[in-house]
């Protein structure tokens, strides 16, 4: 029904602007960012802290540190004892959790509107008060380790794509994984948890989301209340990461896996990520992503190679824009069974040559913009999604007038900017990976793992 509703929704609203999101802002003295979502739709409210820093700010030597205090901060404070802050939420009916990625890591609870007071004197407290023992921390060590092998080391996907992020970002620390090394995650102890906390956690390094049936004065006198208390922590700099050197040649990773079911290719490309005030550039990647990969019947990569020639059983094309620093621009081909990944890529290859002599058809590209309207459309249905759009972007740089007018931004997009992005991109080196079954010891059919590229396609938040 919702999905119907939505579809209704949309279809009103394509020839026209996107309906204007009821969004206002303001910072407290103390440097809180505060963004208030209006959807009076529903009687509850999204309550997000947002911290601007992520695994790509950790120290050298204890990578996930940054993934280990977000289990942490729902250890206890120096007033509540551990747990309590979780066993509260779920006392009053809500649900929380959280997530950490290379530029952020994000706090939420989605409860009943008259409940959102109660949610900010928790994240208040934890915000400056955080306390925990070695009873608290050393189990949640062995946690952080078991989600490892369970998400990472038992998916070759993941592996494979941790390969390819560590080969494609040589210096910079987004070729380090977000949960971490496992070499290193087993030396963390309480002290690196809590010099990251008292390093990067304050009101002056967030950013306070607040969405659903909630009216900003009183948000604001909340916020003023809670957050606006906690003092300003004066050890929060700057951000100062290793950036990439000038790259100059192409990179490849083969990597081969008895578990593998199903082998596969990716490509990587380093791309300009969203620019504040400019964010032409990364929306005509967004476009490009779209055009060559977004659906398998009508993408350039998908009709080709799966319909015409019927060498890929699966095609994709991603971009990942929304970063502080460089971001990724991705294709990928899951060959059918007989079809060499030499011979996919080299197919692969002649599609993207043969685009970028002929350019874009015109009707191709009035739809894929009608489709990405479509789902922002579909994004405002969700109070929570609207709340992490403006989290996100607000985290990497971005203002409020950025993420309200990336739908914009993606409809301005013209032919020519999408081929100037095009030939700019494909000019670049890149990283191509072939992740292949075991020639040794290959299990029976039963033991096999199938994996589609979107097992690291898009690397998830860890939580």
């Amino acid at each position: 029904m919702r999905r119907l509703l939505a579809a209704g929704a949309c279809a009103l609203a394509l020839s026209g602007p996107l309906a204007a999101d009821e969004v206002s802002s303001f910072t407290l003295d103390n440097g809180l960012e505060v963004v208030v979502i209006e959807d009076p739709r529903a009687d509850i409210a999204v309550n997000m802290v947002w911290y601007k820093v992520g695994a790509a700010d950790e120290p050298p030597g204890v990578s996930g540190i940054a993934h280990f205090l977000e289990h942490l901060m729902f250890k206890g404070t120096e007033t509540r004892e551990a747990g309590e802050f979780s066993e509260i939420v779920e006392r009053e009916g809500g649900r929380g959790n959280a997530f950490t990625s290379w530029d952020y890591t994000g706090y939420f609870q989605r409860i009943a509107s008259d409940r959102l007071e109660l949610m900010m004197e928790l994240e208040a407290d934890r915000m400056e008060n955080l306390a925990f023992t070695d009873d608290d921390w050393l189990p949640e060590r062995d946690v952080i380790l078991e989600e490892r092998g369970q998400v990472v080391e038992s998916r070759p996907g993941r592996l494979f794509g941790e390969q390819l992020y560590a080969t494609l970002f040589q210096n910079h620390p987004y070729g380090i994984p977000i949960i971490g090394w496992r070499e290193e995650m087993r030396e963390l102890i309480d002290t690196d948890a809590m010099d990251f906390y008292e390093r990067h956690y304050g009101p002056n390094n967030a950013i306070l989301v607040v969405a659903g049936n909630v009216d900003p004065d009183e948000v604001r006198a909340m916020a003023e209340r809670h957050y606006g208390a906690v003092p300003e922590n004066p050890a929060i700099t700057e951000r100062r990461r290793p950036q990439e050197p000038l790259v100059v040649s192409d990179r490849r990773v083969k990597m081969s896996d008895s578990r593998v079911g199903q082998p596969y290719l990716m490509r990587y490309y380093v791309a300009p990520s969203r620019a504040s005030g400019d964010q032409s550039g990364a929306a005509a990647l967004q476009v490009l992503a779209e055009l060559l990969g977004g659906s398998a019947e009508t993408s350039v990569l998908g009709r080709a190679l799966q319909f015409d020639e019927r060498l890929a059983l699966q095609t994709a094309a991603f971009y990942r824009g929304a970063n502080v620093d460089d971001a990724t621009f991705g294709l990928a081909v899951v060959p059918v069974d007989g079809v060499e990944l030499a011979e996919a890529e080299a197919a692969m290859e002649e599609v993207i040559a043969d685009f970028l002599a002929d350019g874009i058809d015109a009707e191709q590209l009035e739809r894929i913009k009608t489709r990405l309207r479509a789902n922002e459309i579909y994004d405002m249905d969700s109070a929570q999604n609207r709340a992490r759009q403006y989290g996100v972007g607000l985290s990497v740089g971005l203002d409020v007038a950025d993420v309200r007018d990336w739908p914009d931004a993606l409809q301005a997009v013209t032919a020519d900017d999408v081929m100037a992005a095009a030939r700019d991109l494909f000019a670049r080196h890149h990283v191509t990976g072939w992740l292949m079954q075991a020639e040794d010891d290959r299990p029976d059919a039963a033991d096999q793992v199938e994996y589609g590229v979107e097992d690291q396609a898009d690397p998830d938040d860890f939580r």
